[in-house]
């Protein structure tokens, strides 16, 4: 992890930032940077900032102590969705598993319903209809230097041990239409990073 954080998002940051230097955009949000390059086709910032974002993303789909049976709102949308907490785990786990070389596994709110998908380098949820609820970088660099060629082990890792659920049921609450879609139940308040 503290090779991952301070060297590769590192890196994609410092890029982002000297890409955008005395340039319009070198006051605005990496949201606004990402969508900007996209729209106007520039592979080179759009590859830097969306990966930042990404990642940014990513550590915020995590937290010490997190992982575990989901809660809340998404707790019921997982039952909906998926029938049970475990087929959600083993189908994010395939999901994950099975994206082809470098990419990312997103559970996300589309139409209402949640769902898995992937995205290959540096593509991201940002830029869709569907709201990323959380994220899993399964870059090789994400996992390498502890789990070697055991993709499947570390996705595993992160959903038992790190996935914060607090995390993905906030982002609920922000999408458009949420609160009619997630039951009257209240998440607490305790933990939200």
């Amino acid at each position: 992890m503290a090779a991952h954080y301070g060297q590769h998002h590192a890196g994609y940051l410092e890029k982002t930032r000297s890409l955008v230097q005395q340039t319009p955009l070198e006051s605005a949000s990496v949201e606004d940077i990402v969508q900007c390059s996209a729209e106007q086709a520039d592979s080179t910032l759009f590859n830097a900032s969306a990966q930042a974002w990404n990642h940014a993303f990513y550590w915020r789909s995590m937290r010490p102590g997190g992982g575990g049976e989901a809660h809340g709102p998404i707790a019921h949308l997982i039952e909906d969705g998926f029938g049970s907490h475990r087929d959600f785990c083993q189908e994010f786990v395939t999901v994950a598993g099975n994206q082809f070389g470098s990419g990312w596994a997103w559970l996300v709110l589309d139409g209402g319903r949640l769902r898995m998908t992937a995205t290959s380098n540096a593509e991201t949820q940002l830029n869709t209809m569907q709201v990323p609820l959380l994220a899993i970088d399964v870059w090789e660099h994400a996992y390498y230097l502890d789990y070697q060629h055991r993709r499947l082990d570390y996705i595993a890792a992160i959903l038992a041990n790190l996935v914060d659920w607090a995390f993905a049921n906030h982002n609920l609450s922000l999408a458009p239409g949420a609160r009619a879609q997630a039951p009257p139940k209240r998440v607490s308040a305790a933990r939200r990073d």
